[in-house]
């Protein structure tokens, strides 16, 4: 059965182009659009979406206020077109922390090349979207402390366009398995989690409840460059322990959170009893840079049996494989049970491959994290 799809923007030609490249997806139907949410509410009357396609600035009523609508009313799947500026960025946030389940970006100019360029970010947001099993979104116990967002970017547009091009590479195409390293000299804990869609909304319930003893922490979100360092600060303003976006060479320190950038991949290294992490440039992996696959292997390689992997809600198989080899080398790894995942994809495929030790509620992980700072 089509999904059926809803585009809310203030601009013709991006509901137009949106249209035209939904309308050759066999599996998606738009059955409006609309230039603001006072008109979109009236069509939805008639016909109510499977998941909504919403711009956040928007006249008369803007993309964030009906965004909490709809999630007190009847919770819908929505995914944000948002602009590449701070503060789209910081609105963005708050929209995913409200319930949004991804970000698609748009550039100022260029709106027609870019959305045709990105049809494939937008195709795959919106399949991953209509899997979802919504749940009205809890309140955040702390106001938002935003943060400028990375500087650092590549072309809006390059990634959708290698996603779309480029073969399905493994991590191989980054480092090399290093097999079961038993020479490693140390018992410091490391904590590994990759997740996707609604990876967010998981995040905020795990490390806000984490002491400042928890092991050090690194993090693969699946998210556009420069909206992953207002993340991190918001993650920061509502936790004991610090979150930020990693940069290279950051060491890996009990209470500490690193977040890997949009657009980049994050690989954990140790120098004799010290971790510490490399952002680098790199082929996509698993169609994606961050790409879990490759952190959770190159934690592997370096920490071995001293990590603890967690694979949480997302849709498709990134990080299935490098859980897999996290497992192999001894380490503890879990991943997020069907009933508490918005997408049951990324742990299923984990579960397939008998990567995982456990298979855990999420409102259980901030517990069994916390355990490890006793030992």
């Amino acid at each position: 059965m089509a999904i059926k799809v809803m585009i809310v923007d203030d601009s013709a030609v991006v509901r137009q182009v949106m249209l035209d490249t939904l309308s050759k997806a066999s599996d998606i139907v738009v059955i409006g659009s609309a230039p603001d949410p006072i008109f979109a509410r009236e069509k939805m009357q008639k016909e109510w979406p499977d998941v909504i396609v919403l711009d956040i600035e928007m006249p008369r009523m803007d993309g964030l206020t009906f965004l909490k609508q709809i999630m007190i009313e009847r919770p819908t799947p929505v995914v944000i077109c948002s602009s590449l500026t701070e503060k789209g960025a910081e609105i963005t946030m708050q929209a995913l922390s409200a319930g949004a389940l991804a970000i698609i970006t748009k550039p100022s100019l260029g709106i027609r090349d870019f959305i045709q360029d990105s049809a494939s970010d937008l195709l795959h947001a919106i399949r991953a979207a209509s899997m979802a099993r919504m749940q009205r979104p809890r309140s955040s116990p702390r106001a938002l402390s935003p943060a400028s967002p990375s500087s650092q970017s590549s072309p809006a547009g390059s990634v959708m366009q290698e996603r779309m091009s480029s073969p399905k590479l493994s991590a191989d195409a980054i480092l090399q398995a290093a097999g079961n390293n038993t020479s490693i000299q140390t018992t410091q804990k490391i904590i590994a989690i990759g997740t996707s869609t609604a990876g967010t909304q998981a995040l905020e319930s795990i490390l806000p409840e984490l002491p400042k003893t928890s092991p050090g922490i690194v993090i693969v979100q699946h998210m556009p460059e420069k909206f992953t360092a207002t993340f991190a600060a918001r993650l920061n303003s509502l936790s004991q322990i610090e979150v930020r976006e990693a940069k290279s060479n950051d060491r890996i320190l009990p209470g500490l959170a690193l977040i890997a950038p949009g657009g980049k991949h994050m690989l954990v290294k140790r120098n004799g009893t010290q971790y510490h992490v490399d952002v680098i440039d790199g082929p996509l992996v698993s169609r994606h840079r961050p790409s879990v696959d490759v952190l959770f292997r190159s934690v592997a390689n370096a920490a071995g049996r001293n990590a603890v992997g967690f694979i949480l809600t997302g849709m498709g198989d990134d990080g299935a494989k490098g859980l897999k080899e996290l497992h192999e080398t001894g380490a503890r790894t879990y991943a997020q049970d069907e009933a508490s995942c918005v997408v049951f994809g990324m742990p299923k495929e984990a579960i397939k491959l008998e990567a995982t030790d456990e298979i855990i509620a999420l409102e259980r992980i901030p517990e069994v994290i916390s355990k490890l700072s006793n030992r």
